[in-house]
């Protein structure tokens, strides 16, 4: 039943990788739900300020802060959305935010940059586990992931000095409860998004958890734009 709250050990067939992989990682509550109004309303007294995930469509939904992430590889490739092209909305839609970040390029005026840096290793059935990403160099690696750009996980890691075997590509939240054979007996890489679906039938695969480092400028920019929201007479937005 929606919305619903998702703790680190939901199962992501049900609530969705993401939501789950949110949960471990953050120390707050994820709630689910198509409705995004009514998710919002279920978080009500749990927290002071709420992200919405791709939340700019949902126009129902007020909001006091809106920040678009731009794919710096591709930016807004033919310009066109969905399904002619890869956008949600027109870029005109960008004039109307108000922060526009760049991941994995060079930011451009008015913009902030964003990077994914790898921290290491981390074993899947043991999180306590960890290990560096140079200790692998030497071994025969698969890599697994089921993200929107698989390859960009596979460049970083071979940009890491590892020596890629095989390279499996999956769609976006593919399900990854059957993995093909061949992939038994090496080592086995994925991403932090499929691990919370992986773990269950490859314990002794290892996730590359990422670390997000935005430019300092970015910061004090968001704080200005958070107190002017705490401060303004009408407080934040609450439809």
């Amino acid at each position: 039943r929606l919305p619903r709250l998702v703790s680190p050990d939901s199962d992501a067939r049900e609530t969705g990788d993401e939501a789950v992989l949110l949960a471990r990682c953050c120390a707050c509550p994820v709630m689910i739900g198509k409705n995004r109004v009514a998710a919002v309303r279920a978080l009500t007294g749990q927290c002071d300020v709420i992200v919405s995930d791709d939340g700019l469509q949902h126009y129902a939904l007020g909001r006091d802060i809106e920040i678009a992430v731009v794919d710096g590889t591709c930016r807004y490739g033919n310009g066109f959305c969905l399904p002619a092209g890869p956008l949600r909305e027109p870029v005109a839609r960008l004039k109307h935010v108000d922060m526009v970040v760049v991941n994995g390029a060079a930011a451009g005026q008015g913009e902030f940059s964003m990077s994914l840096e790898p921290l290491g290793l981390r074993n899947l059935q043991q999180e306590t586990v960890t290990r560096e990403l140079g200790d692998f160099r030497a071994n025969t690696v698969h890599a697994v992931a089921g993200i929107g750009h698989p390859q960009r996980f596979f460049d970083m890691l071979r940009g890491r000095g590892l020596r890629l075997d095989r390279c499996l590509a999956l769609p976006d939240h593919a399900d990854l409860a059957a993995l093909p054979a061949d992939l038994a007996g090496s080592e086995l890489v994925c991403t932090e998004k499929d691990a919370v679906k992986l773990w269950r039938h490859r314990p002794d695969a290892w996730a590359v958890p990422l670390l997000v480092e935005l430019e300092p400028a970015f910061w004090p920019a968001f704080d200005a734009l958070l107190d002017a929201q705490l401060s303004s007479p009408h407080g934040p937005e609450t439809s």
